[in-house]
């Protein structure tokens, strides 16, 4: 096999496997069905289709199988003239034995066999091209080629070859839903289904059958929770094969119209940075640089990532995808937390063996969590995947948009994964739990501590309510090795804020002045400081570009009227205390265990208090 077909020679051996094991006679292909794969017969990269057929019209090969192929709106198909001569044939043989047999045509009636077999013949034509028209035909008519092929004449099968029929978008001819909210049709087909593939006869034979459809999930559950049914997954392109398709791709053009990478940039470095792309868009990017006769930029790279990403999760609404630009120099204050993550936390994920699989960011609303740990990923170089919200209101879509994720993280390279607003993602998976939340959050952790993604994937859990994140993804092993707290800032944290607001709009500022404007802003976190350097910046725009007196500075944020966010906001900043995970991160390492009582006490004053209301 080719270097190009390394990567799916996995999945061909293990769905080969399946079948001549015995394993199961019903099998669905899943996973990146859609893309495209290298074919060397046609030395182009062909549909999965095309691509299985490639691979199994082998003269060797097809003395142990017949192939037949269906897909929605085409009749029945065979791999080649001889398959669908044997089937005809066999299928005649059946449908007339008993009109010639000359024992029982002598008391049944008179007969003739040329009459009987072209009428057997014909009707065997008619069928085949009605399969094109009534996919509940098509269904039956396959289920019926099977009981053709089990058939025995004087102790002998009739065919002396395996049938395998592969059936294109199963998805779509038996859909997921509710049977009792499905159509007649849908139904029929669901009720034709499990009389073939629970009929004993049929487990027992030689026949199998390959359904693809890009997930199990969307596979009606009348047929897919069936548990003689084995799944065979296709997974994302890997480096190796997206190196593979440049070559192939850049050998194919004419030599005047070479695609290049940016100044300095090699073709296997492309390959690296396109990681979760198909072949399908990397062709795209490729063809739109080779039309146009531009080089490749990094640029251009990370906006087709991005959005292929965003297309196939679902949306904008569901996820996001970017490379952050700011680096944890840019970070105002936060010097122990800096220090913090430089020192400890960012070399724990530069491992391969023992990088951590994530962490816990709390703290209270606008603390700016979100912003230092996109510095985090961009002094380490990798992308951020944001999850917003993984739930579809389409019944089973949670599941294919989960699976989708699982692929698109095991192609990546490195990269940090967001999740905004940890708790309402991740409902636990206690049985007062609804289905989908508890199925949901049990995938998400069992991927957490998934092998094949440690030392890839580090989940960021962002939450200002960690009381309220389940505590299975809270533990040691997941995201509890790091519990991050980020605080307001306080002392030497707060002066670097205020002179952050002060700088664009005042050029020497007094001691005097700040301690008087950190009076003025007491109880100011990271956002609110943010809005008020906007503020000041409006204003100096506003009055031409003029430096800003104090007594205008004062002026304006004497102005504003603070939401400090009362009860539940100190509430939020002392569960991300009392849940920290390193005594270096808390504001008074020295005395730990007394802090930690205080806290605990106030808490429960405030819980007391805030739960009355």
């Amino acid at each position: 096999m080719s270097e190009k077909n390394e990567g799916n020679s996995f999945f061909l051996t293990k769905l080969g496997r399946t079948l001549n094991a015995g394993q199961s006679k019903i099998v669905a292909l899943t996973g990146n069905i859609l893309d495209l794969f290298f074919s060397e017969k046609e030395n182009d990269y062909v549909p999965i289709k095309n691509f299985l057929l490639s691979n199994w019209n082998i003269p060797e090969m097809n003395k142990w199988f017949i192939l037949a192929v269906y897909e929605l709106n085409k009749p029945v198909e065979f791999l080649n003239d001889k398959d669908r001569d044997d089937i005809k044939k066999a299928w005649v043989q059946v449908h007339t034995r008993y009109e010639t047999d000359p024992a029982i045509a002598r008391v049944v009636r008179p007969f003739s066999v040329e009459k009987a077999e072209k009428q057997a013949e014909e009707n065997f034509e008619s069928d085949l091209r009605q399969t094109a028209e009534n996919s509940i035909f098509a269904l039956e008519f396959l289920r019926q080629l099977c009981l053709v092929s089990r058939v025995k004449v004087d102790g002998k099968q009739i065919l002396n070859r395996d049938l395998i029929i592969l059936v294109e978008g199963a998805d779509l001819l038996i859909p997921q839903g509710d049977a009792s909210r499905l159509s007649e049709t849908d139904r029929r087909k669901i009720a034709i289904c499990r009389d073939w593939f629970c009929d004993p006869e049929f487990m027992n034979g030689r026949d199998s059958v390959i359904f693809i459809a890009e997930s199990r999930s969307r596979l009606n559950e009348e047929v897919s929770h069936l548990p003689q049914l084995l799944e065979v997954e296709i997974p994302s392109p890997d480096e190796g094969q997206r190196d593979s398709f440049i070559s192939w791709f850049i050998k194919k053009q004419p030599e005047d119209t070479k695609t290049k990478f940016r100044e300095g940039g090699s073709m296997q470095e492309l390959a690296g940075l396109t990681a979760g792309l198909s072949i399908h868009a990397l062709m795209q990017l490729l063809k739109e640089k080779s039309y146009s006769g531009e080089r490749i930029e990094e640029s251009d790279i990370i906006i087709k990532v991005s959005d292929y990403i965003v297309s196939q999760l679902g949306g904008e609404d569901v996820v996001e995808f970017y490379r952050p630009k700011h680096k944890l120099s840019d970070v105002v204050g936060n010097v122990k937390l800096v220090k913090f993550l430089k020192e400890k936390f960012i070399p724990r994920i530069k491992l391969k063996e023992g990088c951590i699989s994530g962490a816990i960011v709390c703290g209270p609303i606008g603390s700016g969590k979100t912003f230092i740990f996109e510095a985090v990923a961009a002094d380490l170089g990798i992308p951020v995947l944001v999850l917003k919200n993984l739930r579809s209101k389409w019944f089973g879509e949670t599941d294919v948009i989960f699976e989708r994720l699982r692929r698109c993280l095991e192609s990546l390279g490195k990269a940090l994964i967001f999740v905004d607003e940890a708790d309402t993602q991740f409902g636990g998976v206690s049985q007062d739990v609804h289905e989908t939340e508890r199925r949901l959050t049990g995938k998400i952790q069992a991927m957490m501590s998934n092998p094949v993604l440690k030392g890839k994937i580090v989940w960021l859990l962002m939450t200002a309510r960690i009381s309220q994140l389940s505590p299975d993804i809270r533990r040691p092993g997941r995201c509890g090795d790091f519990i991050i707290p980020v605080l307001d800032p306080v002392g030497e944290d707060l002066k670097a804020f205020i002179s952050f607001v002060l700088k664009p709009v005042m050029k020497n500022i007094s001691e005097q002045f700040l301690s008087e404007i950190a009076r003025l802003t007491e109880g100011y976190y990271a956002a609110s400081f943010a809005c008020l350097k906007d503020d000041l910046i409006s204003y100096k725009i506003s009055q031409k570009g003029r430096e800003l007196s104090e007594n205008e500075i004062k002026e304006i944020i004497l102005d504003r009227i603070l939401n400090k966010g009362g009860k539940a906001r100190r509430m939020q900043e002392l569960n991300a205390l009392l849940n920290c995970s390193h005594r270096s991160l808390l504001p008074c390492a020295e005395d730990v265990e007394l802090s930690i009582k205080k806290w605990e006490e106030e808490l429960k004053r405030l819980e007391s208090l805030y739960y009355k209301q």
